[in-house]
Order: C-alpha cells, then structure tokens, then sequence
C-alpha cells in the first residue's frame, strides 16, 4: 500500500518520532490528560474502560486459581519497612513519606503545622509486601491456615524522575497478589502459576505476544529469592517487562514473623510470593498495536467492540435511521464474542458521521459501522475493521454487507480480528530477535546510533553471579542494553556463554528496555 495516497488520522508517524507519536496516540484516544502533579495522570472513560476489562477478566482468572480479594491501607509504618533492609534499599529512593498530619494557616498561607508532626512516618505504599505480611503473622496459626492466598487492586506511589504516561508514573494503579505456603516446593509452584496466568492474559487477552522467564540475579525485585517476568517487543523494538512474578524465599516471613505450626507441633516460618500487573499494560497495548491512525484495541479489551455512527441528515428520516441501528445493536447484544456479550455502542451524537468515525479509529474500535439513508433502504451497513483500515487506492475498506449477515458473522469478525493483531506482533517479534551475534564487538556495532530498531539479541549465558555478574552488567550498560530474562522453554545451548566463554546452561535476550 503506498502511505502517500493515504492521509492518516495522526499528524506524527511512528518512523518519524515515536515517543511524540506514543503521546499523540494517548491525546487522539482521548485516554489521559496530565494531572497538575507532576508524574500523575487523570485516566479519562476510554483509557479507565480498558483498565476495567483488564481488570475483570485478570481477576476473573486470578480467582480462579484461589485467590481471595481484600485490600490493605495505603499509609505503612515506616518500622514495618525497617524490617526487610534489602527491599527497602530497593525502593528508597522513589519512598513517598508523610510526617505531619495537619495544615495551618499563617498571613493567609496554609503551611505544615510543626506541632503536628507525626510519631512516626509514613510511607505512601510503594508496594504491599511489608503490611501485607504484618497482617498474614496475624492470620496464620497452623498448617491447617496454608495456602494463604490473598489479592489486591490498587494504587500504588514511586516517586520517579522520568515519568511517561501509562509506562511510567508516579501514581499507578496494579493488582498485587501476596501467597504464603508451607514448603519451597509450594510457593515455587504457585509462583510459576501466577507467571503463567499473566502470559495467557497478554497472549490471549491482549494480543500482545511475550517470553516468559526467570529474570537475572541483578534484576530481581528487592529481596526476593527469585523473579520470573514476561517481556514483550514494542514496535521501536525496546523491551517492555509486562508482568512479574516473585518466589520471596522465608526472609519476608522472618522479618514479618509469618510463621506456622506444622503436622507435627514444630514452629516453621513460611515461604511467600508476590506478583503483580499495571496500568503499564495499556502503554504496551498503544505500543504494540498502535498504527498512524491511532490506538487499535484488541476486541478482548475494547470497552465497545462494536460502535455503530448513524449518518443523521437533522431532518426528516433520522428517527428511521436511528431506529434502524438501534435494530442492529439490539441485535449483535445478543450474540456472544469470546463467551461474553457482544459489547456495542450506537454513537446518536450530534455532529457529522465522518467526524464520530475518525474519532473511533483515534480510539481503536475494532469494528465501525455507518449507516446512512441509503443503507436502510437496502438493509445493508458499512463495516469498517480497524486493523485493516485502508484499500489499496487509499481509501477506507469499507464492506458494505447485508445488514443480517453482518449480524451473524459479527462475533467471528471480532475473532478474527484478535487473532490478527496477535499475528501481526508475533511476527515483528520474531523478526527482530538475532540469533548470530558472536561477539561484542558485533553486539556494539548492532546496537549502535545508527540502528533505529535494533530490537533483542539471543545469546548463550553460564549464569554468572556476584562481581562476575556485575562486570557483564556494566559492560552492557555501557550500551545502554539490560538482560531480559532466561525464557522458560528454551533448550541449552550448544554454545559457550557469550561473556565467560565457558559452559552456557540457558539463553538469555538482550535489549533496550522501557
């Protein structure tokens, strides 16, 4: 297709500038808007539509596996904190802290009391794990009270320099999930089960293909034993981590004193996971599938999977037409898409037909329909796919269908279109992972100012730790590159490591990462 007969929704590519392009999709979509405060976002109905179908079918499947939802203060001790050294230090520096509890007011200036000073700080939760298993020392008792499975939806706060909307933000809002179990053996299993249920959302849920794996000693979240992350591939070729999942040995437990009574009336501290998704999920989904038109939602996601732009004349025949689609969305409500209801809007608003569309490609609706005076008349509509928006000559590929027809295939359309969004990701994916770079001489040269989307290097790795580790780390940060992870089924190697030259026991990935 030639891109000089089309003019595009956007006036930014993503060739051209993909951060500003990234930006303009957000404002297009009508999906955020800056806040006043700095790195915090007002998510505006579109944007907090997508999060709440996020929400349901994740928690749908977070339940399923025995979680139970509850929710903990978003103030925590500091001494709760002081505890667990190692995550603290992790977290430290982006530490939102409260010490006083009042304001008053001085020549007409509201100012911080002094004498309403707080006995101790607090912290503005940057994470849950420390009241999380303040509360679970409380809870468990006995063996008989394992597993503890325990879920959250809520906000969290890290205080960060560089903030982009949905991908990095002061203010979030995620999903924790906090376990604790008797054995190793257990809270492996189940944190390799949390692992799992995040690659099936991305894959299947959002279309966004990832690499599930074991992340590298350096990366692991502050404290734990081991961490596990699925890593997907966005458009400029960076990495996104998208979703994390933690085995956190017995050192939370001890520092909690999360202990039980085990079979035989022995004291035993217990082992725990936590995992976690977030709003930054949204950022991946624009920059995996979105094009120079805009956004393009996975009909799994989309708050309307169908929106429907009556063609109204304000004037006589627009309560036909009206009548005509409100025909039609009755209709495809009835129908089920992916074992759901079909989610479809009628778009009576004011204003002309051609502007609702485009403001609906903006916003990535997998299907439009128009549906104008003629089109009643001949019982047809006009179906537009948002993942194929363009004919070859440049103009909207419009399919012009029996209106009943398009009724009855409407759910197999949807499918369609979900499956062809994932596709499309897989293979950028695959096209841009290297398998043949042998030095790192050529690793440097790949990944060099002239590469625009270098995208992931597979190479052979030895698991090398402690300072051995950190000469591989600083040597690839010199390249501004950081290891992925370890992908889960990947067979050994058959050649040395690429950094030690000696025996490789995995593959690891190597990228540019948000």
């Amino acid at each position: 297709m030639s891109n000089s007969k089309i003019r595009h929704a956007l006036d930014i590519t993503r060739e051209a500038d993909f951060a500003g392009w990234y930006q303009a999709v957000i404002a297009q979509a009508d999906m955020a808007e800056e806040s006043g405060v700095r790195g915090c976002m007002v998510i505006k109905p579109w944007g907090y539509g997508i999060w709440e179908r996020i929400q349901r079918v994740l928690d749908d499947a977070i339940k399923a596996t025995g979680h139970q939802n509850c929710y903990f203060p978003l103030f925590i001790p500091l001494s709760y904190f002081a505890k667990e050294a190692e995550h603290v230090e992790g977290f430290a520096k982006e530490m939102a802290v409260v010490t006083h509890h009042r304001l008053k007011s001085e020549d007409g200036t509201l100012v911080v009391d002094p004498e309403a000073k707080l006995e101790e700080p607090l912290v503005v939760r940057p994470t849950s794990e420390t009241v999380i298993g303040q509360a679970m020392s409380r809870w468990i008792q006995s063996w008989r009270d394992l597993p503890l499975l325990t879920n959250q939806w809520a906000n969290v706060v890290r205080w960060e320099m560089r903030t982009r909307m949905f991908l990095r933000t002061s203010e979030f809002l995620w999903q924790e999930g906090h376990t604790a179990h008797a054995t190793k053996e257990e809270a492996l299993e189940h944190t390799l089960q949390s692992l799992e249920i995040y690659r099936s959302f991305a894959e299947d849920v959002m279309a966004m293909p990832v690499i599930a794996g074991e992340k590298p000693e350096n990366e692991r979240f502050p404290g734990a034993v081991a961490t596990y992350s699925i890593e997907a591939m966005m458009q400029d070729g960076k990495a996104l981590q998208a979703g994390t999942s933690h085995y956190l040995g017995t050192g939370f437990a001890e520092a909690a004193n999360i202990q039980y009574q085990d079979k035989e009336g022995q004291q035993t501290l217990c082992h725990t996971t936590s995992f976690g998704m977030s709003t930054r999920m949204i950022g991946g989904m624009i920059m995996t599938h979105g094009d120079d038109d805009g956004l393009r939602v996975p009909p799994r996601l989309a708050p309307h999977q169908i929106v429907i732009v009556p063609m109204l004349r304000e004037k006589e025949g627009d309560a036909e037409v009206l009548a005509y689609c409100e025909h039609v969305r009755k209709a495809l409500a009835e129908h089920d898409a992916f074992r759901e209801p079909v989610r479809v809007l009628l778009d009576s608003r004011p204003g002309k037909s051609s502007q609702k569309r485009w403001d609906w490609v903006r916003k990535g609706a997998p299907i439009i329909v128009e549906v104008g005076p003629r089109d009643m008349e001949n019982g047809k509509v006009a179906v537009l796919r948002r993942d194929r928006l363009w004919r070859e000559d440049g103009k909207p590929d419009f399919d012009f269908a029996e209106r009943d027809d398009f009724i009855f295939s409407a759910a197999s359309t949807l499918e369609s279109i979900q499956s062809a969004l994932y596709e499309e990701a897989l293979k950028r994916r695959d096209e841009n992972i290297r398998h043949d770079i042998e030095t790192f001489e050529a690793l440097a040269e790949h990944f060099g100012e002239s590469a625009k989307k270098p995208g992931w290097v597979q190479i052979a790795w030895s698991r090398p730790t402690g300072d051995a580790l950190e000469a591989v780390v600083e040597k690839l940060k010199s390249l501004k590159l950081t290891i992925r992870n370890t992908p889960m089924d990947a067979d050994k190697p058959e050649k040395p490591c690429f950094f030690t030259g000696e025996e490789a026991v995995e593959t690891i990935y190597v990228g540019r990462a948000y």
